[in-house]
C-alpha cells in the first residue's frame, strides 16, 4: 500500500510536535520531577533502611546537568555514612527513558564516605539485608546473566568524565582506624590519574592510581604506584587481621567482558611486584614474591562459575594452569585442577618465595617435571570425592641440600625438640646416648602397634597417603575446621627434627616438598627413618625416645615390653604430656582407654598383624616407673578437669 507524500510528510510534522511538547513539558517541570525523586529516596531510606536522607538543594543545570548541595544519609542510631558538599552530574535522558540510568559525567567536592562499627553495631548494617524480591523456589539463578546485569549496571554508574576533590573514604572499627582521602582524582578522555593521601596507627603514605579506564566499553587498564619511598602498605588489614602486606606496584587490567548466549566472558590479567606479607598462620618470617601475574578468564554459564583451565598464573618462573569451578547444574559440585607444565626443578627451586621455603635456601638440583592435581567433591555424594596428585620427573635429581639436610637422618645428631617457641633439651641420636634403642630391640609388638595407629602402609608408601588425605579432607568438610590432619611417620619425623611445630603455612609446605624428597630420592632407609623417629618422638612431659619412655612408665628395656604396655605407649603419641588423664584415682586405666586399646588390638587381629596367641596373657597396664608420681599429682589436683578422649573411631578410622 502506498501512502500519498502529503500524509507522509503531515505525519511527520505530528509526531516531532509531541516530541517538542514532551520535551518542552519535561523541561518546565523537570525541577518539580526532581523534587519527587529525591522525595520517594528519601522515603525510601526511611522506611526500608531506616536512614534519614536530605539534601540541602537540587537544581537542573543545563538540559541534563543536576547540582546537588549538602547529601547526607545518616542510619538511624548510627554514625554518618556519607556526607557530600557538592555533586555535579549529568545523565543520559536516552538511556533514562528506557529506565537505564547512566552518569555521563560527574563532580564532587569536598566530604566523606565513612564506614564506622561501635562495638557491634555498624553504620552500614541496614544496606547488608537481602534482596526481598521473591523468587519461586524451583527457579535457579542464572550466574551469568545476573553477573552482567550487575556488572553493567554498576559500570553505567561509573562516569566517562569525572573530578573528585576532597572527598574522604574512613574506616573506624572498634578503633582501628584507616582513611584514604582523595586529593584529586579526574577521569577525562578515558584517562585516569589521581593523587591519595592514605593513612592509618601505623603509617602515612601517598598513593597514585594512574591508567586508562572506559567504562562503557567495559575496558581498564590501571596501576598503583607509591609517590613516597618504599613499598605500598595496605592500611586496615594489620590492625583488624594481625595481616601486615606491601607492594611496590599492581597492575590491573580488564581486556574483555562480553556476554554470548548463556555465557559471561571475563578476560584481563593482573601483576604485582615485590609482594611482602606477614601473618603468624602463614609464616614466622616475611613472605617476599618478587614477580607474580595471573591471565585470567573467568566464564559464567546458567548454572556454574569457573576460572578457565586458559588461564594462566606466574610466580617469578613457576607457571601453572588453574582450572576452578563451582557447578549446580545437577549437584553442587567443586572442581580444582592445577597443572605445572614441564619445569626445570632449579628454577621451581629458586622461584619458591623468600620466607616461606627457608630450609631449601641454598638447595640445588637437576633434571626435569611436571606436576598435575586433579580435585572433584559433590556435596550430596561425599564418598565420591576425587583426590589425585601426580609428579613426573625426568633425571630429578638433588645435587646439593639447604639448611634441611636429610643425609643428617643417616648419622649420629643431635635433636633438640621446639615446644611453643621454647627449644627443649637436648637428646643425643647415636649409640654414645645410653637410652638409644636400635630398632631390632624394640619390641615387635611396639613396632606394630605404633604403625597400625600411625601409618600402616609405612614401608610401602613414597611419604603420603592419597586415601588419607581424602578421607581427611572430608572430614574437615563434614566438620567445617581442620579436625584430621593425613601425616605419615616420614611428615612427622621431617616435622620433628628439621622443622617445627607451628601451625603455619610455610611450615606444611615445607615438610610436604622435604618428605617428596627424603621419598623418593633413597636419602635413608625405611628402617633407619622408623628407628630415628622412635628415638625422637615425645612419649611424656620431657620424655624422649623410646629408651626414656619403657623406663618412665614400666621400668623396662624396649625390648621386654609387653603387648598391653605396647598398646598403652601407642595411643599417647597423640597427646602425649595428657597421658595422666587416662587413669582413675586408683592408678587404673578408665573404661574409655580399654576400649581404645581393645579396639586397636583387634583391628591388629584383623589385619593378621597380631594372632589370637598373642592376646592369650594379656595383663592390665601398670605405671611403675616416674610416672606414678604424675599419677599422684594428678589425683591430689583437685582443680585438674580430665581430658576428654577422642572417639574411637577418630582415633583409630585409618
Amino acid at each position: 500500500m502506498n501512502f500519498p507524500k502529503q500524509k507522509i510528510i503531515k505525519a511527520l510534522k505530528i509526531l516531532a510536535l509531541v516530541l517538542v511538547v514532551l520535551f518542552l513539558g519535561f523541561y518546565f517541570f523537570r525541577d518539580s520531577l526532581l523534587k519527587q525523586a529525591i522525595a520517594k529516596v528519601t522515603y525510601k531510606m526511611n522506611t526500608d533502611y531506616n536512614s534519614t536522607f536530605s539534601i540541602k538543594s537540587a537544581s537542573f543545570d543545563g538540559l541534563s546537568g543536576i547540582k546537588l548541595t549538602d547529601v547526607v544519609l545518616v542510619p538511624k542510631n548510627a554514625d554518618t555514612l556519607f556526607n557530600i558538599k557538592k555533586i555535579e552530574t549529568s545523565i543520559s535522558l536516552s538511556n533514562l527513558l528506557i529506565g537505564d540510568v547512566q552518569i555521563g559525567t560527574l563532580k564532587i567536592d569536598n566530604g566523606f564516605v565513612q564506614l564506622v562499627k561501635k562495638g557491634k553495631v555498624r553504620n552500614f548494617d541496614a544496606f547488608l539485608k537481602k534482596d526481598d524480591v521473591e523468587t519461586e523456589s524451583n527457579e535457579k539463578r542464572k550466574y551469568a546473566t545476573f553477573a552482567y546485569r550487575i556488572i553493567s549496571k554498576l559500570l553505567n554508574l561509573v562516569p566517562t568524565d569525572m573530578k573528585l576533590e576532597n572527598l574522604t573514604f574512613k574506616i573506624d572499627d572498634n578503633g582501628k582506624k584507616a582513611s584514604i582521602a582523595i586529593n584529586k582524582l579526574v577521569l577525562n578522555n578515558k584517562q585516569l590519574e589521581t593523587s591519595l593521601h592514605v593513612q592509618s596507627k601505623n603509617f602515612d603514605q601517598r598513593w597514585n592510581i594512574k591508567g586508562f579506564a572506559d567504562p562503557r566499553n567495559k575496558k581498564a587498564d590501571i596501576r598503583f604506584f607509591n609517590l613516597d619511598t618504599g613499598a605500598i602498605r595496605v592500611p586496615y588489614l594489620d590492625q583488624r587481621y594481625n595481616l601486615k602486606a606491601s607492594f611496590d606496584s599492581i597492575r590491573l587490567n580488564v581486556e574483555n567482558i562480553d556476554k554470548d548466549g548463556s555465557e559471561l566472558h571475563i578476560d584481563g590479567f593482573t601483576s604485582i611486584a615485590n609482594l611482602k606479607i606477614n601473618h603468624p598462620k602463614i609464616a614466622t618470617k616475611d613472605v617476599v614474591i618478587k614477580n607474580a601475574r595471573f591471565d585470567y578468564r573467568f566464564l559464567l554459564g546458567d548454572d556454574f562459575i569457573s576460572i578457565d583451565s586458559s588461564s594462566t598464573m606466574q610466580l617469578n618462573k613457576i607457571k601453572v594452569r588453574p582450572y576452578l569451578s563451582y557447578n549446580t547444574e545437577s549437584d553442587t559440585v567443586y572442581t580444582m585442577k592445577v597443572d605445572i607444565p614441564k619445569m626445570k626443578a632449579q628454577d621451581f627451586i629458586v622461584s619458591l618465595p623468600d620466607g616461606l621455603f627457608t630450609h631449601f635456601q641454598g638447595m640445588e638440583a637437576t633434571g626435569n617435571f611436571n606436576y598435575k592435581l586433579d580435585f572433584k567433591f559433590n556435596k550430596n555424594k561425599p564418598n565420591t570425592l576425587v583426590f589425585d596428585s601426580k609428579l613426573n620427573k625426568e633425571n630429578l635429581k638433588i645435587t646439593k641440600y639447604g639448611e634441611a639436610n636429610l643425609n643428617k637422618l643417616n648419622g649420629e645428631f643431635v635433636y633438640r625438640a621446639i615446644i611453643q617457641n621454647v627449644l627443649q633439651r637436648p637428646v643425643l641420636v647415636g649409640n654414645a646416648n645410653p637410652n638409644y634403642t636400635p630398632l631390632d630391640q624394640i619390641s615387635p609388638y611396639l613396632r606394630k602397634c605404633v604403625l597400625t595407629t600411625e601409618d600402616p602402609s609405612f614401608f610401602s608408601h613414597r611419604g603420603f597417603i592419597n586415601e588419607a588425605f581424602k578421607q581427611s579432607i572430608l572430614k574437615n568438610i563434614r566438620t567445617k575446621k581442620f579436625s584430621r590432619g593425613a601425616s605419615t611417620i616420614s611428615m612427622q619425623l621431617i616435622k620433628n627434627v628439621f622443622l617445627t611445630r607451628d601451625k603455619t603455612l610455610s611450615r606444611k609446605l615445607e615438610e610436604i616438598l622435604l618428605v617428596y624428597i627424603l621419598e623418593n630420592n633413597r636419602v635413608v632407609s625405611k628402617e633407619r627413618m622408623l628407628e630415628v623417629y622412635f628415638n625422637i618422638i615425645e612419649w611424656g612431659p620431657n620424655v624422649y625416645g623410646i629408651g626414656e619412655a619403657s623406663q618412665f612408665y614400666f621400668q623396662k628395656s624396649p625390648a621386654d615390653l609387653s603387648l598391653n604396655e605396647c598398646l598403652f605407649l601407642a595411643t599417647i603419641i597423640p597427646k602425649p604430656r595428657k597421658f595422666m588423664y587416662q587413669f582413675n584415682d586408683q592408678g587404673n586405666l578408665k573404661d574409655y582407654a580399654i576400649k581404645n586399646q581393645k579396639f586397636l588390638s583387634n583391628l591388629m587381629l584383623r589385619r593378621g598383624v597380631l594372632i589370637s596367641e598373642d592376646t592369650v596373657f594379656q595383663s592390665p597396664v601398670y605405671v611403675s616407673g616416674n610416672a606414678r608420681s604424675l599419677l599422684r599429682i594428678k589425683i591430689q589436683d583437685t582443680l585438674a578437669v580430665p581430658v576428654d578422649s577422642l572417639t574411637i573411631e577418630d582415633e583409630f578410622d585409618l
